[in-house]
């Protein structure tokens, strides 16, 4: 049961195009949003959709995928772990967010990023 524990699989819509930093030590690191969306009936039978926004990092061969073929509306799978920080802003004021570190990256949607019309 151990490899099940802090396990994250999301499928949704990049929400701009990755944030790619080289560091000294020769590493690569990606940062994008993804954008996952549910749908179901309110009480009253109307159609809602909730989207909620994950803040999505990748490091090495996994961050070199992303840089080279994900852009922004593109439909990915992820699949990693989440990893909580604190850092105090510019006001002095201690924040903790929950980001989602990528180790496997799964590219969905149509080939080439053709539109379904277009066929």
């Amino acid at each position: 049961m151990s490899t099940i524990k802090n396990h994250v699989q999301l499928i949704g819509n990049v929400g701009h195009d990755p944030e790619v930093t080289n560091l000294e030590n020769g590493k690569k690191v990606v940062r994008f949003s993804l954008a996952t969306n549910e749908h179901y009936k309110s009480a009253n039978g109307d159609k809602q959709t909730d989207t909620n926004w994950h803040t999505i990092i990748a490091w090495g061969k996994t961050a070199e995928i992303v840089e080279n073929y994900v852009e922004k509306g593109k439909e990915i799978g992820i699949s990693g772990k989440l990893k909580s920080r604190t850092y105090e802003d510019q006001e002095g004021v201690k924040r903790t967010i929950t980001e989602i570190i990528a180790d496997e990256i799964l590219l969905l949607g149509l080939k080439g990023d053709q539109k379904s019309d277009d066929r």
